[in-house]
C-alpha cells in the first residue's frame, strides 16, 4: 500500500525512560512525546498493569535522524528482543565510531566495526537493553 508506514515499537519492560535517556546520549535521539499510565485520559483496565507501573511509560516516541521509534514500558517487568536489529547508517566513520562506542557501553559487541565490501565501516552490537544494532557508514557512490 502506498502511504503505509512501518515503525519499530519497542517494549522495555519497566526500563523505557532509562532507554530513552541512554539513546539521547548515545545516538542523539530526540524525545517526541512521552505519556505515563497515570496520565492517560482513560484509566487502565483493572488488573492489566503490574503493581508499581502506574508512573511507568505507557507510550513514547523518539526520533533518530528521520526515523521515529515508538516505545513503552509495557504492562509488566521484563523484555526480550530477538529476531531483529535496528540499522543506523551514518555519513562519516567518526560518527559511526562515536555511536558504536556509545551503544556498546554496557552492551556486547557481536561484530567489531570494520571495513566490509558494502561499507567503509560496519559493526553490530547488542546494547544494554538487549536491542541489536547494525551500525554502518554510507558507501561511497560510484
Amino acid at each position: 500500500m502506498s502511504g503505509s508506514l512501518v515503525q519499530p515499537y519497542l517494549m522495555f519492560g519497566g526500563r523505557c525512560e532509562e532507554a530513552i535517556e541512554f539513546y539521547r546520549g548515545a545516538i542523539e535521539a530526540e524525545t517526541e512525546m512521552l505519556m505515563r499510565f497515570n496520565e492517560a485520559p482513560q484509566p487502565v483496565p483493572p488488573g492489566a498493569l503490574a503493581p508499581g507501573f502506574e508512573k511507568k511509560v505507557m507510550h513514547a516516541s523518539f526520533r533518530v535522524g528521520k526515523t521515529s521509534i515508538m516505545c513503552s514500558d509495557g504492562c509488566g517487568a521484563g523484555a526480550e528482543f530477538k529476531g531483529f536489529s535496528l540499522a543506523i547508517t551514518l555519513p562519516t566513520e567518526a560518527d559511526a565510531d562515536r555511536m558504536f562506542n556509545a551503544l556498546s557501553n554496557g552492551g556486547q559487541v557481536t561484530m567489531p566495526l570494520s571495513k566490509t565490501f558494502w561499507s567503509p565501516k560496519f559493526g553490530m552490537v547488542n546494547d544494554k537493553f538487549g536491542i541489536s544494532w547494525m551500525v554502518s557508514v554510507e558507501a561511497e557512490k560510484q
